[in-house]
């Protein structure tokens, strides 16, 4: 599936693949966020924490009615505050996509997938 942008020179496709490396580049710079997640954790494990080759399966892109949603699956680090975590990656996501791709977003679904207890805090 592809993405379709309509502009006043005509259409630009966009494929998921590429929106949704947007998206996960915007995760990975969100403080709180150890990684992305699959949104199929049954066939995919449930404790894999997925690399920059895989966020496409950490991100469900859809368009409805010219706009985008999208579905973010995220892993959090133990003693964030997942409901700031998730504010501030909506945020971020809705800016990427309205100045990378120039079309607006329409919602952002954030599914806490897990909490990872990180190494260094004591």
């Amino acid at each position: 599936m592809a993405v379709t942008i309509k502009t006043k020179h005509g259409e630009i496709v966009v494929s998921t693949n590429t929106v949704s490396t947007i998206v996960g580049g915007a995760a990975s710079d969100i403080y709180g966020i150890v990684g992305m997640a699959s949104k199929n954790q049954l066939r995919d494990g449930v404790n894999t924490i997925l690399n920059r080759e895989d966020f496409s399966r950490g991100v469900v892109v859809d368009q409805k009615d010219g706009k985008l949603a999208v579905d973010v699956y995220i892993i959090v680090g133990y003693g964030i505050k997942i409901s700031e975590v998730a504010k501030n990656l909506k945020a971020k996501v809705k800016y990427n996509l309205e100045t990378m791709l120039g079309t607006p977003a329409g919602t952002v679904n954030v599914y806490v997938q897990g909490i990872k207890v990180l190494d260094d805090i004591k």
